[in-house]
């Protein structure tokens, strides 16, 4: 088998990997790097488009699945191949997508075209493709997300997409039993030597803690996050502390695509928690559909929003890039009362990241703009951390060759001279291939 990197390659973003034979090729992911001016797509050309025999997705998050309209854009006539949640919250991620990024090379044409194309598939389910095997993996990432395992001639790859080997309140970790293959191609966005998450328990007090003063104060908190998991994981948070007591009793706005995903989630409960399905079928209590949520239906709401009394209001984007929280942060980030408080990855260039790291000034989408609300960073990452990262390839049989991805630089190269005295370790290059 040959790899061929066109995106996610020293970065975090546009994730897109051939794997190819003298007969066939696929096509691992196919995502966007969405930034707040210009996107970035993967080096696949339309002649690339068209020799594919198929599109392999690892999950519904637009830096993994956002390229796939401009896939049928370039004539690409083969099938999508991804599992049930993942093919519902695709079409949620590329409406959002077309509506705030409008690229002028999709049509209509090519997205009935995608549409029709996706193939749902199974976990632990095996399937050929000429003369390679591919098979989905629970990931535990988000709802849907999958390891793909692909097989050729007797020879394995695995490629994590982005792997979460802890319980969440929605999701089993990822499965890794009985795995096998003598090549790894993993994430490493928090490969560095000190990306340790916190424990659970103690994050969640020191959160509760930090949203209970702020609304006692009579100020608003604004979660941003991804419309997909972190959104419903960080609800089901606050639901279960507002209920407990331990939160006051405050709307709990929902804006952007949360909502929507919510219910998606609702309908693969199947593929959620044991837990969470015993709560649902044992007793009269539905998280999903929690009176503590108020939905934000129009725009007209979110002026009063900003007018109103104090409250939680979890929105899109979670890195800042668009979406509701544009508006919120706008009118809200003047007042020292109020609080931002982000809970997922900021990448460097992103303003995310500049109020991460304190930055009390931001250009923030063509406004230069003061920032007085206080902001804290709660990581409840959907990613493995460093120690999960060094366990993965403990659990693959027969393991001799890593490919690292989907990390920054510096991310990356932590995590290699971790692995490089036991695996033959490759940070690749965007264009560069490979034999294994």
């Amino acid at each position: 088998m040959r790899l061929t990197f066109l995106g996610g390659a020293e970065e975090v973003g546009r994730s897109c990997i051939i794997v190819s034979t003298e007969k066939t090729r696929i096509m691992l992911d196919a995502g966007v790097k969405v930034e707040s001016r210009n996107n970035e797509y993967p080096e696949v050309t339309d002649r690339e488009a068209r020799s594919l025999d198929g599109v392999f997705l690892t999950h519904a998050h637009l830096d993994h699945c956002g390229f796939t309209p401009h896939l049928f854009a370039k004539a690409y006539q083969g099938k999508i191949y991804a599992t049930k949640p993942t093919h519902e919250l695709l079409n949620v991620q590329i409406a959002d997508y077309m509506r705030l990024s409008n690229p002028r090379d999709v049509t209509k044409e090519a997205l009935q075209r995608m549409s029709k194309s996706v193939k749902v598939v199974d976990y632990r389910k095996p399937m050929k493709i000429k003369d390679l095997i591919v098979e989905f993996i629970p990931a535990g990432h988000i709802l849907g997300s999958a390891l793909i395992k692909v097989t050729n001639q007797g020879k394995s790859l695995i490629y994590t997409g982005d792997i979460n080997l802890t319980t969440t309140k929605l999701l089993e970790g990822a499965d890794l039993k009985d795995l096998s293959a003598s090549t790894l191609i993993t994430e490493s966005t928090y490969g560095g030597k000190d990306d340790v998450f916190p424990n659970e328990k103690e994050l969640a007090k020191a959160m509760v803690h930090s949203i209970k003063h702020t609304l006692l104060s009579g100020g608003k908190v604004i979660i941003p996050s991804f419309a997909v998991q972190r959104g419903q994981e960080v609800l089901l948070f606050l639901d279960d502390f507002m209920n407990s007591g331990v939160l006051p009793k405050v709307p709990i706005y929902v804006d952007g695509a949360i909502g929507k995903v919510l219910r998606i989630h609702r309908h693969n409960v199947i593929f959620c928690r044991k837990e969470i399905q015993s709560k649902i079928l044992m007793s009269d209590y539905d998280p999903f559909k929690s009176d503590n949520f108020v939905m934000v239906e129009a725009k007209s709401m979110r002026q009063k929003i900003v007018d109103g009394d104090a409250c939680i209001i979890v929105t899109t984007a979670g890195m800042l890039t668009g979406g509701p929280v544009v508006f919120y942060l706008k009118r809200l980030a003047k007042d020292s009362l109020n609080k931002l408080i982000l809970v997922g990855f900021q990448p460097e260039g992103t303003a995310g990241r500049a109020l991460q790291d304190g930055a009390k000034e931001i250009d923030f989408h063509d406004e230069r703009l003061k920032v007085s609300l206080s902001v804290e960073v709660f990581h409840m990452s959907a990613h493995a951390d460093r120690r999960q990262l060094e366990m993965i390839p403990k659990k693959i049989a027969g393991l001799q060759n890593i490919f690292i991805v989907h990390g920054e630089k510096k991310k990356a190269e932590a995590l290699k001279d971790f692995f490089k005295n036991k695996y033959h370790v490759v940070i690749p290059k965007i264009g560069e291939s490979f034999n294994i």
